[in-house]
């Protein structure tokens, strides 16, 4: 546990969400198992095994300590401890979390809840791929979002001159958080929400397009709604008819036993008319020493034979 608590003396006061600790990249032996990250105003401490009392009182003690030297005077200190797997659990360990709470990115807004569940409403590792987007639509464009979660993507895609985003996910309560987070931001119009299952909903969808962009952020094993395995080839083969010619492709993979070679190999065989662009970094403080078991984000293009 010393790697944490020596990043957890040098840390600055945090003003945006971001990750502050990433023992699950591998660099710091011993920790692989913990990450602590800064909602503002709330620390969130995960491990992936439990923690004894006393490891969890070290841990509150240094927190305590470098809060004092870095927090305005009479902030207080906020954090919350979580443990995933066996034993799961959340506990409040020091002040208290705001209702609503209302973290920032890059000036973007987002509502999180860091109290209930395993996804808090707003994946950091992604920063990057939202960077990307909000970069890389051109004003006037047509987006579809599917699996959107809170609606991120949707959000930023707006921010950069987007006309119409298409929201598409199974958990209407997402999308209600994304339909918040679309108001936090003041880029409610344009945008639309469907609480579909995707794989049902391919005429609509096709409909509806083509798309300037295509952005596919899914689960990489949820039981009823996407397996990896199997259904990013059946997502690989609808996306040529759903891209506008020059349009983007952005897809996810969020599975550490699957590299990036897995998703290069099913655009190949399903979508090889496709061109494959780049693959976005993560950011710094996700490094992991071995990539491919981290995030990946990968850009395809539909080419664009008038150009």
């Amino acid at each position: 546990m010393q790697a944490l608590l020596d990043s957890i003396a040098a840390m600055a006061h945090p003003a945006d969400a971001q990750r502050l600790f990433h023992g699950r990249g591998g660099r710091f032996p011993g920790c692989e198992h913990l990450a602590l990250e800064a909602y503002p105003p709330v620390l969130l401490l995960t491990s992936f095994q439990p923690l004894a009392d006393d490891a969890l009182a070290t841990v509150d003690a240094a927190l305590a300590a470098r809060w004092r030297d870095i927090a305005p005077a009479g902030e207080p200190l906020n954090w919350v401890y979580q443990c995933r797997g066996e034993g799961a659990q959340t506990r409040l360990m020091a002040g208290e979390v705001p209702q609503p709470h209302v973290v920032t990115e890059a000036g973007t807004r987002y509502l999180v809840h860091l109290l209930r569940g395993q996804n808090h409403g707003l994946f950091l590792d992604m920063a990057e791929g939202r960077r990307w987007v909000r970069e890389q639509v051109r004003p006037g464009a047509k987006v579809l979002n599917l699996f959107a979660y809170t609606c991120a993507f949707s959000v930023v895609a707006l921010q950069g001159g987007a006309a119409e985003v298409v929201n598409v996910d199974m958990a209407s309560g997402a999308l209600a958080t994304g339909r918040t987070n679309h108001e936090l931001n003041g880029v409610k119009a344009g945008a639309k929400f469907l609480a579909h299952d995707i794989f049902s909903s391919w005429g609509k969808l096709t409909r509806g397009g083509p798309y300037d962009l295509v952005v596919c952020d899914p689960p990489s094993f949820q039981k009823g709604s996407f397996v990896a395995t199997k259904d990013y080839a059946r997502l690989a083969r609808r996306l040529p008819a759903l891209l506008a010619p020059g349009g983007w492709a952005l897809l996810c993979l969020n599975a550490p036993e699957l590299g990036p070679d897995f998703l290069r190999d099913v655009l190949a065989e399903h979508a090889p008319e496709l061109e494959f662009m780049a693959r976005l970094p993560n950011p710094p403080a996700f490094t992991d020493l071995a990539p491919e078991r981290a995030l990946k984000v990968l850009a395809y293009r539909r080419p664009d034979p008038a150009r």
